[in-house]
């Protein structure tokens, strides 16, 4: 079994710009393929193979695209490979035929060596970029698939799959009793301390009455500020969007990630609780 984890990565301006680079480079080989191999398709050739590619892209690194020498040669390397796996897939009928990617739309990300891939204590090497701070800590002494490193307008990722043995639960002969609720989310026979309704929670509680009021607020603001552009009889308004509505749509934003943070997190502490409860149970 194969488990994926993305891990948030620190860098500094330096490699923030080499990163930049590397996405650079894997966009515009991607595209460079699609068009090599649309070019080809029209002429009436045979698909050209990933290799004879690569063997191409070896050549002009001498001459014209002599700047790819400043980023990893395996991110050049995965681009045609994605590109030619892409065309592929659409003549086998599996997906449709592959875009050329947009430097505004695509998603910015580049494939990173296993080989190279290094991990230290809070730390990660990404090739000819340095050593980068992670934010958690990536397992190690294990076989890493696929890395690809991404960013989504905000923050820069790593993500990596993760080989693991899955483990075959056997079935047993005990019997256990669910009674759900509305004060407790659920009361088990095994487990003398019930799991907690979440939402019935103070904190909880508080944000949703802040959250209704300020939904109140926006609702109220558009309702004051509307103009009609129809005939008369027809319902149809304009709305204006005004700075204080912005305003109050951030606080919404906030107050429903705070409250969806703290339900995740007592679910967590919750679940936790109930389980080492049942471990001391089944040690007794």
């Amino acid at each position: 079994m194969i488990l994926a984890k993305k891990v948030r990565i620190i860098p500094n301006i330096e490699q923030e710009q080499k990163l930049w680079q590397s996405v650079g480079t894997a966009r515009y080989i991607y595209n460079w393929t699609l068009a090599r191999q649309e070019e080809n398709h029209k002429n009436g050739g045979k698909f050209i193979k990933d290799g004879d590619l690569r063997k191409e892209l070896t050549i002009l690194k001498k001459s014209e695209l002599n700047w790819l020498n400043e980023v990893s040669n395996n991110v050049a390397k995965q681009a045609v490979k994605d590109g030619c796996n892409a065309y592929k897939n659409f003549f086998k009928g599996l997906a449709d035929k592959p875009r050329f990617k947009s430097r505004r739309k695509s998603k910015p990300s580049f494939y990173n060596d296993t080989d190279k891939l290094k991990v230290k204590e809070n730390l990660v090497l990404i090739e000819k970029v340095g050593w980068i701070k992670t934010v958690e800590q990536i397992p190690t002494d294990i076989k890493y698939i696929n890395p690809r490193i991404s960013f989504d307008g905000k923050f820069w990722y790593i993500s990596i799959g993760i080989e693991k043995e899955e483990t075959i639960s056997e079935n047993t002969d005990i019997s256990i009793g669910v009674d759900l609720g509305l004060k407790d989310l659920a009361i088990v026979s095994n487990i003398d301390k019930p799991f907690k309704n979440i939402n019935k929670a103070k904190e909880v509680k508080r944000l949703k009455k802040k959250l209704k009021r300020k939904q109140k607020q926006v609702s109220r603001k558009y309702e004051d500020g509307k103009i009609r552009i129809g005939k008369e009889g027809e319902n149809r308004y304009k709305f204006t969007k005004t700075n204080n509505i912005k305003k109050n749509r951030k606080r919404i934003k906030t107050y429903s990630k705070k409250a969806f943070k703290y339900t995740f997190k007592s679910y967590s502490s919750n679940n936790n609780c109930n389980s080492e409860n049942q471990a001391k149970q089944n040690s007794c």
